[in-house]
């Protein structure tokens, strides 16, 4: 029989071509089909009665019509008071009508499981046509089978037993075809939840999702154009490049079909993980990957519009970035790449006009991890009109200070080192410098917001003020307007101890910098290049593990430079490493030569100082009694006037602290 039916579709009407003619109309939405009867009525239940009911009432008109024409006289005069009957039987006329048009019943299915292409494929399987079921089909089909009450009781091996089994054996056993029939429950929602379709695909998404290991292959997502670059393996890692390839296309693929389910489902999906408490980095995986769908412009390597032409509204938009923020993880991620999503994320969520709570769940986990930023997610333009920067400064600020919050959390775990400095605080305090000086040249910012960025780490977050040198220079060269109390305060940021001898020759040349600060920035030149000098003889002049006990013969203890220099040196009949000692020389007569350099300066610095006293002892006379001016010490006088408040032993090479009078935050 199945060989011999064959089925044709004209226009809106669909035929089975069976060499019998139609004896049965079924209309589905906008389609027609065209079928018989028996084959339909053996296999639903559903269609059985309704054909039955309809051919009942299509016999008892004729009856009705007959017993009618020979009392047309009595009901014209009783037709008011009987009007009433007539109304309701105007639907039965109706279908009666039909019926003697068309020689056959009609009949209408409204709101179908599927529309009319799980139709179609029901009236395949009634008349024994082999029918190919997929993840997307399988649903709608079974959805429909229900609806006509196709059960095994009523006919055996019918509709509802086979989707159950497809379902079963080849849907709820793979990722990505739950995934698939997941997506398909959408367009039959009601009904599928009723059946526990639903439930069951979200248990299986969520049971094999449950072995997926990202550390193995990395973030799963990229920063180009195309679709996520996932590398998960589902049953374990690939034996050899081509398998790989292949293993992380299919399981693209999945995330792909995530990403395609509308906000309500995907939202229970992401609940059934957390509740089955899934790694928050497959977590944070799906949401990401979903959001970088859904809302454009979340990476700014990828801003092109979307080519699909059902793209969110921008309250669609703003409910899915909530919905995806208020289900992040608020742990810190093992995935180093998620800090640039939640960046783009909170982009979107500013320009979008997100809550208040969303945007401050993004900044704290933003700030949970902030060492893996770079200095381009830190530039997040000022959209708001109230900002006169250029780059949003106070944002900056609030994440840096829920950094140093989680910080201070996790201050007793084995990430600090021996000397009490955390490579997570250093790695910050190198970007917060790069920041400073990229905003430095920025005319409508306030010194300040600037102070305030600057020491607002504390000192163990800088090896070395280099950066920092470099953003304030950025930003007196960029604002020569500010007053010099403003310079000195903002050249406070600085610690120039802690300048390396590069930054203290530049410092002490630089004329944008205040006259105290130079000072400051030469003494500690010459300070280091003493040490440095010290430091060197004291490992020239020390004798090698290696070397004897014994002394030297005199020979030997009276060599001259030349003599080192050129190498003709021996001891003991032993000859000693000419190179090394040709390597500290020459280092000696470079830090000699710096050290007259340093001399000259400190001079020339002297003798301004020294017609800077003589102005204001002029000046002291004509305007209070000459007392203190001249009869103070030298080194009192310049300690007073540009802040050098050194210890009196200071200038010993050993000494090793200053006294910082900067406020920062410990």
């Amino acid at each position: 029989m199945a060989s011999s039916e064959k089925s044709t579709s004209k226009g809106q009407a669909w035929f089975c071509t069976t060499g019998l003619p139609s004896d049965i109309e079924i209309e589905v939405d906008d389609m027609t089909f065209h079928l018989h009867k028996f084959p339909l009525m053996s296999k639903s239940r559903k269609l059985h009665r309704l054909i039955t009911e309809q051919e009942t009432r299509s016999f008892s008109s004729v009856n009705r019509q007959t017993s009618t024409a020979l009392t047309v006289v009595v009901a014209e005069s009783d037709k008011k008071g009987k009007g009433h009957e007539i109304e309701d039987e105007e639907k039965e006329e109706e279908d009666e009508q039909e019926i003697e048009e068309n020689g056959f019943p009609h009949i209408k299915l409204e709101d179908f499981p599927g529309s009319s292409e799980s139709f179609e494929m029901v009236a395949k399987f009634c008349y024994g046509v082999k029918i190919d079921l997929s993840a997307y089909s399988a649903v709608p089909l079974s959805c429909a089978a229900e609806h006509l009450e196709m059960t095994e009781e009523y006919s055996p091996d019918n509709l509802i037993s086979k989707t159950e089994r497809f379902l079963s054996h080849s849907v709820y056993k793979s990722l990505r075809e739950s995934i698939k029939a997941l997506q398909a429950c959408e367009s039959v929602s009601p009904l599928a939840e009723s059946l526990g379709i639903t439930e069951q695909c979200i248990e299986s998404i969520v049971s094999r999702t449950s072995s997926v290991d990202l550390s193995l292959f990395g973030w799963p997502v990229n920063d180009g154009g195309g679709g996520p670059d996932l590398s998960l393996i589902l049953g374990g890692a690939s034996k050899s490049a081509k398998k790989q390839n292949r293993d992380n296309t299919n399981t693209e693929l999945w995330f792909e079909d995530l990403a395609q389910l509308s906000l309500p489902i995907f939202r229970t999906v992401i609940l059934s993980m957390r509740s089955e408490d899934l790694s928050s980095d497959v977590i944070e995986s799906c949401l990401i990957c979903y959001a970088k769908k859904h809302i454009p412009g979340i990476l700014r390597s990828n801003r092109k519009p979307s080519s699909s032409s059902t793209a969110a509204s921008e309250n669609e938009q703003r409910e899915i970035l909530e919905t995806i923020t208020s289900n992040l993880p608020l742990d810190k991620s093992s995935i180093s790449a998620t800090t640039r999503f939640l960046f783009g994320l909170l982009r979107t969520a500013i320009i979008l006009n997100a809550s208040e709570t969303c945007r401050d769940l993004l900044e704290r986990k933003i700030g949970s991890q902030l060492e893996r930023a770079s200095l381009d997610d830190l530039l997040v333009p000022s959209y708001s009109y109230l900002n006169e920067t250029l780059y949003d400064v106070d944002l900056v600020e609030r994440i840096l200070s829920h950094f140093l919050d989680s910080l201070e959390e996790r201050s007793n775990a084995a990430l600090v080192e021996a000397d009490g400095r955390s490579p997570s605080l250093m790695l910050v305090g190198k970007l917060i410098d790069g920041f400073l000086a990229e905003i430095a040249s920025d005319a409508n910012l306030k010194s300040e917001k600037f102070y305030n960025l600057a020491i607002s780490l504390p000192d163990q977050a800088r090896l070395y003020d280099d950066g920092l040198y470099r953003a304030v220079d950025v930003y007196l060269k960029a604002h020569p307007w500010v007053t010099e109390e403003e310079k000195e305060k903002i050249c406070g940021v600085m610690d120039c101890q802690k300048l390396t001898l590069e930054a203290c020759t530049h410092a002490a040349q630089n004329e944008r910098l205040p006259l105290r600060t130079v000072v400051q920035v030469l003494f500690f030149e010459q300070l280091q290049l003493r040490q440095a000098i010290a430091g060197t003889l004291l490992t020239a002049q020390s004798p090698s593990p290696s070397q004897s006990s014994e002394p030297r013969p005199s020979a030997t203890r009276n060599l001259t430079i030349a003599e080192v220099v050129n190498g003709n040196e021996t001891r003991g009949g032993e000859e000693v490493d000419a190179g090394k000692w040709k390597k500290t020389v020459r280092e000696n007569q470079v830090l000699r030569l710096d050290m007259d350099t340093m001399r000259t300066r400190v001079h020339r610095l002297e003798r301004e100082c020294s017609n800077m006293k003589k102005v204001i002892a002029k000046i002291d006379k004509v305007g209070s009694p000459a007392t203190t001016a001249t009869d103070r010490p030298r080194s009192w006088s310049i300690t007073k006037k540009f802040g050098c408040k050194f210890k009196t032993q200071v200038c010993d090479s050993q000494e090793a602290t200053v006294v910082d009078h900067r406020s920062r935050r410990v």
